[in-house]
């Protein structure tokens, strides 16, 4: 059978760190695919890069791994060293990292020979092996504000996650994210983060976490689509003789020009200062709505029945 370096597979030096090689692993392992991977034998880059992580992974592997000297290049023939074949049966079921006999079809004679040790496996059978397969995709909430979601915004949050121990068993654990939630997101859309699901099982892929958008109620805005709609009270002598008023939008306030003789429930438009999108922008919409000042003292009171005998209006006279 042939030799096969596993620092090589990963792209590693042999000091490499635990985390050196835990990087490398994740960047090939995305690369290499089968799923999403275009590379050429892309699977079979895949497995070799599967069975490089689970020697150097871990410390009792890869110390038995690098026993083997640094005089053999991949590709050449090999055989194991005298007496081997009793080393590799000291490798227990959770030094083998979840795999049955059948399962290690996926890796390469070499694997095998080193760590399988076909003495072992009649032994212990396949009791307490654990197939490789990609973990479960998670699904969660995030509420944030109409103004994070208009400008975009980055989020550190705190999920509760299925998460497996050192014993194999399934326990619930906190885990932090960082989400970069980008401008114009709308509440019910859903945001995929690769890999941020629940482990994988014997080493597979992590899954996915699924991140469904929640905008929170605005105190004066709300959101329809990608429109905004804006309540704008004004005073009868600005909806009579017109006005220009400062009005806010999501972008920062702005000036509003209203025309002489402006009607309560007049719908005015301000065109691309909605939600922003690659595809164009939504508008703001502002519903003018007439306050009328209350006559608290004698001299206001007065002024409003002037104003009834000097303008004589009926908004009831067509009933």
């Amino acid at each position: 059978m042939e030799y096969k370096d596993y620092y090589s597979v990963l792209g590693v030096a042999k000091k490499a760190s635990e985390d050196d090689i835990k990087q490398a692993y994740r960047r090939l392992a995305r690369k290499y695919h089968p799923d999403v991977s275009k590379e050429d034998k892309a699977e079979d880059k895949f497995k070799n890069v599967q069975e490089a992580y689970e020697v150097l992974k871990d410390p009792k592997k890869r110390a038995a791994y690098d026993e083997l000297g640094s005089n053999w290049q991949a590709g050449q023939e090999f055989r194991p060293p005298p007496g081997w074949n009793a080393r590799s049966q000291q490798f227990t079921q959770e030094d083998l990292g979840g795999f049955a006999e059948n399962d290690l079809g996926g890796f390469s004679d070499f694997f095998s020979q080193l760590f399988g040790g076909q003495n072992h496996f009649r032994r212990e059978g396949h009791r307490g092996f654990q197939q490789r397969g990609r973990g479960n995709d998670q699904h969660a909430t995030i509420s944030i504000s109409l103004e994070e979601a208009y400008h975009g915004v980055s989020k550190t949050i705190q999920l509760q996650m299925p998460e497996m121990d050192a014993s194999g068993k399934i326990q619930p654990a906190i885990r932090t994210i960082k989400v970069n939630i980008p401008k114009g997101a709308l509440s019910g859309q859903r945001l995929r983060l690769s890999q941020q699901g629940s482990q994988g099982r014997g080493g597979g892929l992590p899954g996915d976490l699924y991140l469904e958008i929640n905008i929170k109620p605005h105190p004066f805005f709300t959101l329809q689509e990608r429109d905004i709609y804006l309540t704008l009270p004004i005073t009868p002598w600005e909806a009579a003789l017109g006005a220009t008023v400062k009005i806010p939008t999501l972008g920062g306030k702005v000036d509003l020009r209203l025309v002489p003789g402006s009607q309560a429930g007049q719908k005015l438009r301000l065109k691309g200062r909605g939600m922003p999108s690659s595809s164009g922008s939504g508008d703001q919409y502002a519903i003018l709505q007439i306050e009328v000042p209350p006559a608290k003292t004698e001299e206001e009171r007065q002024l409003y029945e002037k104003m009834a005998q000097i303008m004589p209006f009926n908004p009831r006279k067509d009933w």
